[in-house]
């Protein structure tokens, strides 16, 4: 009976925390690039080059829909694919080029999310500061799971393949 009561105190202590969490979160990642902002912004911008280096083609089956505008403001794909890729889809709805693109994410499997992701691209002398940035709302469950998994940690890490492979992309 003491084992039982002990992990509905617990139970209850890990959902009561869970519930003073922020309702938001913010995932950020940087990287020098020995290119041009216009070159790098190219990748960024049109969809069809995202194969060049995003780190989210990790299921070979995984079925793209391209939709809207070529490149730019209005460009929409949608994805459907295995456990590590869900299913999802992204819009392009602003640029300033070649220092800014602001997406929306709207993830539907395996979690519920719409999220903004930014990419804003900064000289620095004869490189290019590129930084992807995610900001996205928290429910309760999210809330409750990022006491187990960090979101930083999970997105961030892949962030940082994705701009690694931007990097190898853009310097060729």
């Amino acid at each position: 009976m003491f084992m039982i009561v002990a992990i509905i105190v617990l139970l209850a202590i890990i959902l009561t925390y869970a519930s003073t969490k922020p309702d938001s979160f913010h995932v950020e990642r940087s990287i020098s690039i020995h290119a041009t902002p216009e070159k790098i912004f190219a990748f960024l911008n049109d969809f069809q080059l995202w194969n060049e280096w995003t780190p989210y083609n990790k299921d070979p089956s995984m079925k793209k829909t391209f939709s809207g505008s070529a490149s730019g403001k209005g460009a929409s794909y949608a994805w459907e694919g295995n456990k590590e890729v869900g299913k999802g889809e992204i819009a392009i709805t602003g640029t300033t080029p070649p220092n800014k693109i602001e997406l929306d994410l709207h993830m539907i499997k395996p979690f519920e999310g719409r999220n903004v992701v930014v990419f804003t691209l900064n000289t620095t002398g004869d490189s290019t500061s590129v930084t992807w940035g995610m900001d996205g709302r928290q429910n309760y469950i999210v809330k409750v799971m990022g006491l187990f998994i960090s979101m930083d940690n999970m997105v961030g890490k892949d962030f940082e393949v994705g701009l690694a492979k931007l990097k190898v992309a853009a310097e060729k």
